[in-house]
């Protein structure tokens, strides 16, 4: 028959002394108080394993665990014990859960989805990506358990933002949230994505399109724009720009070298050598993806004006101080400005691609396809955009390049409108014919 155990006391405890040899003091249920020669004392809790092999657990050191959490202790492992499993398995089990969770946090998930990310971005993109969630992201979620986060720990940095009014930064940060938890769902360390209940939870700006002239007021555009007092390469560049319909960038950072006379082409690369001290320099076509750009007679007219100017050079449109430098990212909106534009309401330098684009779709000669490859649209669907993108539909876009630029020449004097400009008949001056069999 077992001898009974007098429960210990916590002054008992306290006045065990150290012995030459480790002695233990028994509370019961199998606890007990292990003193060592050293002083230490231990709690620990002896027991049969549910496969009936000894166990001994280690529950700490006395004072620093009390004898009441001591047999809080007891009583949990007994229950686990009574449930059929070990108290040593299941707090192993626990540590490792632990420490995976301080491993997966919310940094390492980013961190590692950036980094696949990043593969298919440019330096320039990853390298602001990666800002943003420094700055915005991993101050209040960095070092949170990946598994922890719900969906309003995901909104609180996103409502901080939006409080400062940076809309834009907000949504971007969202979509970055998003793709960080999908790819934790993906690694398992989470069951759903918290991240996708944020949609529609901050506000968003309305749209603002760019201003752009009624096709109607081209003639009025056009004879301002000739008699422009200003300096003659602006005047010059928004000739251009009115005439192949480009993004700013993309004019402001040409090369000469990216001009072919000989072929009638400006060959826009994905991405360019940057310059130094010039924001975005490097900036080439859209989404880093190659733009050829048919030019037609009235273009490579205007280019050679501005050959004679800025020949000798590497860039195309250089600015007013210096050569190795662009022109300013306003120049044009300012020459419209000069010419009485109002460039928030009337027109802007982006406002010539809306215009082209109306005439050009309006004309009713050119395929969809190819209007929105001259326009240097990124097609969403993968598989289409890769057709696009190879095929080109060059001969059409060298038809139509041509017709715009004859479009605007008929209305220098009087409007026409791009329909009837289209169905002038074939004994009509300015009129491209059209053979949708050889285009592309």
């Amino acid at each position: 028959m077992a001898r009974p155990v007098t429960p210990l006391t916590d002054p008992k405890c306290e006045a065990a002394k150290p012995r030459e040899r480790e002695y233990k003091l028994f509370d019961g249920q199998g606890l007990y108080l292990a003193v060592k020669p050293t002083g230490t004392k231990v709690w620990r809790f002896k027991y049969n394993r549910p496969d009936g092999r000894a166990g001994l657990a280690t529950f700490g050191n006395y004072p620093a665990l009390t004898l009441k959490a001591a047999r809080a202790r007891r009583a949990a492992a007994l229950e686990l014990l009574a449930n059929g499993q070990d108290p040593m398995a299941v707090a192993k089990a626990t540590k490792i859960s632990e420490a995976n969770a301080r491993a997966n946090t919310f940094r390492a998930m980013a961190a590692a989805w950036h980094e696949a990310c990043a593969r298919k971005w440019s330096p320039g993109h990853a390298a602001t990506v990666w800002r943003r969630i420094e700055t915005y992201l991993l101050p209040g979620l960095g070092d949170r358990p990946i598994a922890d986060l719900k969906t309003r720990d995901l909104l609180a940095p996103l409502k901080a933002v939006e409080q400062r009014d940076t809309l834009e930064t907000a949504g971007r940060l969202r979509q970055y949230m998003t793709g960080i938890m999908r790819l934790a769902v993906q690694h398992g360390q989470i069951d759903t994505n918290p991240a996708i209940d944020l949609q529609g939870s901050t506000a968003t700006r309305k749209t603002e399109h760019r201003p752009a002239l009624p096709l109607d007021r081209l003639p009025e555009l056009l004879q301002k724009l000739d008699a422009d007092t200003g300096r003659p390469l602006t005047r010059l560049a928004t000739q251009l720009a009115l005439l192949v319909f480009i993004r700013s960038s993309e004019l402001r950072f040409a090369r000469w070298g990216e001009v072919d006379i000989g072929r009638s082409m400006w060959e826009i690369p994905g991405q360019r050598e940057a310059i130094e001290g010039v924001k975005f320099s490097s900036r080439g076509a859209k989404m880093s993806t190659p733009h050829l750009v048919p030019l037609s007679r009235q273009a490579l007219a205007v280019l050679d004006q501005v050959r004679q100017l800025t020949g000798r050079f590497d860039l195309v449109f250089v600015g007013d101080h210096h050569h190795w430098k662009p022109m300013s990212e306003n120049t044009i909106n300012k020459a419209l400005r000069r010419m009485g534009y109002d460039t928030k309401a009337d027109i802007c330098g982006h406002g010539f691609r809306t215009m082209a684009c109306s005439a050009l779709v309006e004309s009713g000669l050119w395929s969809r396809d190819a209007v929105e490859r001259q326009m240097s649209h990124q097609e969403r669907d993968s598989v289409r955009s890769a057709y696009i993108h190879k095929a080109e539909h060059l001969q059409e876009r060298r038809l139509m390049v041509q017709w715009w630029a004859d479009y605007l020449d008929a209305n220098r004097q009087q409007h026409v409108t791009p329909y009837d400009f289209a169905n002038r008949g074939e004994g009509a001056g300015n009129v491209v014919p059209v053979n949708f069999g050889k285009a592309g």
